[in-house]
C-alpha cells in the first residue's frame, strides 16, 4: 500500500455509510440559538440556572480551571468530597465516588466489580441486550464471562445466574436511552439475590426524575443502600453539569479506589463541574416538583403522537421515542423538526440495537405547555410518509 494512501480504506466506508444514510456530522450551536431544545438532556432545565451557572464560575475562581491531576494525587478538593457526601445522601446509598463522566464512571463499575482481582477469578456479567454503550464497553473490558440476555427480562437474568457456580454481576440501565423505557429493577433484585449475585443499575436517565423527589429509579425501587446493589449517575443530565458517580456500599467504594483504572488514571472533574452539580442538587432538594413536571411533560408528548397514529414508547422517566420509517427518513424529519424551530434528537444505526431509526424527544421541566404544543404540532406536521 502505498505510503500516501495508509487511510485509504476510510474513503470506502464513508461512501457505505453514505449510500445507508449513516454518516454523522457535527453540528456546533451558538450561545443563543432560537430552537426550543428537545434533542438534550437538560431534564430539569438546571444548565443555564443561575445559581448553578454561577456556583460553577465561582469554583472556577477559587479552584482554578482544572483538577490539575488524578483523583489520587491532586484531582480530589473538598468540593469532590461534599459532592459524593451530597449525592450519597441524597440517593440513598452509603457512599459515591465521582467521575471526570458518566461513562468512565460505567467503565470503572463494571470492570472493577467483574473483572478479576486479586487473584479471583472474573465474575459472570449478565448484561441487557439493550443496555447503553458504556456498559457493553465496560463488559467488553472487563475480561469476563458474558451472557447477553434479552431487554427487560428478569427469568432470563435468572436462567443465565442458574447455570453459573461462581461470582455474578447483572447490570443493567434503569431507563433505557433509546425508548425510554423502565427496567424491571424489583424483579432484577429478586433474580440476583436467588443466586448471590450483585446488581449495577445504570441510573442516569432516573436520577432528577423518578423517585422520591428525584432520587431516582433505584430509590424509587427500594433498592438504594442496599448491600448488593452499585447504582452508577450521570451529572450531565438532570444535574445540568459534567461528571459522574458510582454510588454503593462502602466497601464497593472503596474497592473502586483502588482497582477502577478509569479513577486510577484520569484526570478529575473540573472543581466548576463539581460546583455546578452541587448547586444544582440543592436546587432539586428545594423544587422536588420539576421531577413531577418532566414526566407529565413526556406522557403528554406521547399521549399526542399515539393519537396521531405514530408508533410511540411509552415513556417511564423524560425520554420520548418515536419510530421513523428508515434511516434517511429519521434524518429528514430531524431537519424538517429544526427548521420549523424545535430541535429533536435522531438515532439512527449503530447508534440503536434493533436498527430502527427514530426521533427521540426528551421532555425538560422548563417548558412552557405552549411551547410543548407547538412541538408537538411541529412533529406530527412534518412526519414522513410510512
Amino acid at each position: 500500500m502505498p505510503q500516501d494512501d495508509a487511510f485509504g480504506w476510510i474513503d470506502a466506508h464513508h461512501e457505505r455509510r453514505l449510500a445507508a444514510g449513516l454518516v454523522r456530522t457535527l453540528r456546533p450551536r451558538s450561545a443563543d440559538a432560537p430552537l426550543v431544545d428537545l434533542a438534550g438532556n437538560d431534564y430539569l432545565g438546571l444548565t443555564r440556572h443561575p445559581e448553578v451557572t454561577e456556583a460553577a464560575a465561582a469554583a472556577a475562581r477559587e479552584w482554578g480551571a482544572g483538577a490539575t491531576g488524578s483523583r489520587l494525587v491532586t484531582g480530589s478538593t473538598a468540593l469532590h468530597a461534599r459532592l459524593e457526601a451530597e449525592l450519597a445522601a441524597f440517593c440513598g446509598f452509603e457512599a459515591a465516588l465521582v467521575f471526570s463522566s458518566g461513562y468512565t464512571a460505567n467503565l470503572a463499575a463494571v470492570t472493577a466489580l467483574a473483572g478479576p482481582a486479586g487473584g479471583v477469578d472474573g465474575a459472570l456479567l449478565v448484561s441487557d441486550e439493550g443496555n447503553h454503550a458504556s456498559l457493553i464497553d465496560g463488559c467488553r473490558l472487563a475480561r469476563a464471562e458474558k451472557a447477553i440476555v434479552p431487554h427487560a427480562d428478569p427469568d432470563a437474568v435468572r436462567k443465565a445466574l442458574a447455570a453459573h457456580a461462581g461470582r455474578a454481576l447483572a447490570v443493567t440501565d434503569s431507563v433505557f436511552s433509546v425508548d425510554g423505557d423502565a427496567a424491571p429493577l424489583t424483579a432484577l433484585a429478586a433474580a440476583c439475590r436467588e443466586h448471590g449475585a450483585a446488581l449495577l443499575v445504570d441510573d442516569a436517565h432516573g436520577l432528577g426524575v423518578l423517585g422520591e423527589g428525584g432520587r431516582g429509579a433505584v430509590h424509587a425501587a427500594g433498592l438504594a443502600g442496599a448491600p448488593d446493589v452499585v447504582a452508577t449517575v450521570t451529572l450531565s443530565k438532570s444535574l445540568g453539569s459534567q461528571g459522574g458517580a458510582v454510588l454503593g456500599p462502602a466497601r464497593v467504594i472503596r474497592h473502586l479506589v483502588s482497582n477502577a483504572r478509569t479513577f486510577i488514571f484520569d484526570t478529575g472533574l473540573a472543581p466548576a463541574a463539581a460546583g455546578a452539580a452541587l448547586a444544582a442538587l440543592a436546587v432539586l432538594r428545594r423544587e422536588p416538583q420539576r421531577a413531577a413536571r418532566v414526566r407529565e411533560i413526556a406522557a403528554g408528548l406521547h399521549g399526542r403522537f399515539v393519537a396521531a397514529g405514530f408508533e410511540a414508547v411509552r415513556p417511564d422517566a423524560a425520554v420520548v421515542s418515536v419510530r421513523a420509517p428508515s434511516p434517511e427518513a429519521a434524518v429528514r424529519w430531524a431537519a424538517d423538526c429544526r427548521e420549523a424551530g424545535f430541535a429533536v434528537g435522531c438515532f439512527r444505526p449503530p447508534s440503536v440495537p434493533d436498527g430502527i431509526s427514530r426521533l427521540r424527544l426528551t421532555a425538560r421541566a422548563d417548558l412552557s405547555d405552549a411551547q410543548v404544543t407547538a412541538a408537538a404540532d411541529a412533529i406530527v406536521r412534518t412526519a414522513p410518509a410510512a
